[in-house]
């Protein structure tokens, strides 16, 4: 078994790109890898739904578009408030909202501010909210419509499941910027982060898991794991 230490943001995009460009493993089958691990978690934790998944534009939301078909392929209610603009959406995140559009599993664009907050009336009626809606990259300050997001889903006192970081949690100083998702369950890909450490972390993240991906094991066994 492979000893995985803290993961700095730079040595996720560094493993990323080995996956991809030097073991030949398509970024889609990290995602979907990732997904179906995060409804594993959500079911060890006896989720019954209805869910609400909350998705991004990027990676981190396409990984919550897995986790929204395959709780549907189980038969758990599911909807999913998607805060971007579609077309706004490229590579393995919109392949996988094109097959969710395709399965007609429930999806809301809410792409402004005017969207959020009392229209949102999902949250109000969700047992777990999945918050895929930043990744480990986020640098800076939270911009809207996901500042109004992410104080709704606090906001809603709902169980929350964080996929890979709490949105607006910083991956390696494990503070928070100036919205944060408080989760009571995150659902880490690959490695623990380096920001987990931080006394104050787990008031963000909650429960920590750990989820395999699927990384080949060479891969993992020669990582640089705290690549500053």
């Amino acid at each position: 078994m492979v000893q995985r230490s803290w993961m700095t943001s730079r040595s996720v995009r560094e493993l990323d790109r080995r996956a991809i460009e030097e073991f030949h493993l398509a970024g889609i089958v990290l995602m979907e890898n990732a997904g179906r691990g995060v409804v594993d978690v959500l079911l060890q934790s006896g989720v019954t739904g209805p869910v609400v998944v909350c998705a991004g534009k990027g990676n981190n939301g396409g990984d919550g578009l897995v986790v929204a078909r395959h709780l549907d392929n189980r038969g758990l209610r599911v909807g999913v408030l998607l805060f971007c603009d579609p077309s706004v959406m490229r590579g393995d995140a919109l392949r996988n909202l094109q097959v969710l559009q395709a399965a007609a599993i429930p999806l809301r664009v809410v792409d402004s501010d005017s969207t959020v907050g009392r229209s949102m009336p999902e949250l109000a009626s969700a047992e777990w909210v999945v918050d895929g809606l930043l990744g480990t990259g986020t640098r800076g300050e939270i911009r809207p419509p996901l500042v109004a997001a992410i104080e709704d889903i606090n906001r809603a006192q709902r169980r929350v499941l964080a996929i890979d970081v709490p949105s607006g949690l910083d991956c390696d100083t494990g503070q928070p910027l100036n919205a944060c998702v408080r989760a009571e369950r995150t659902a880490t890909l690959v490695a623990a982060k380096q920001g987990f450490q931080a006394a104050s972390a787990s008031e963000w993240t909650g429960e920590v898991h750990v989820v395999d991906i699927g990384v080949p094991r060479r891969c993992l066994e020669t990582h640089d794991w705290q690549q500053a």
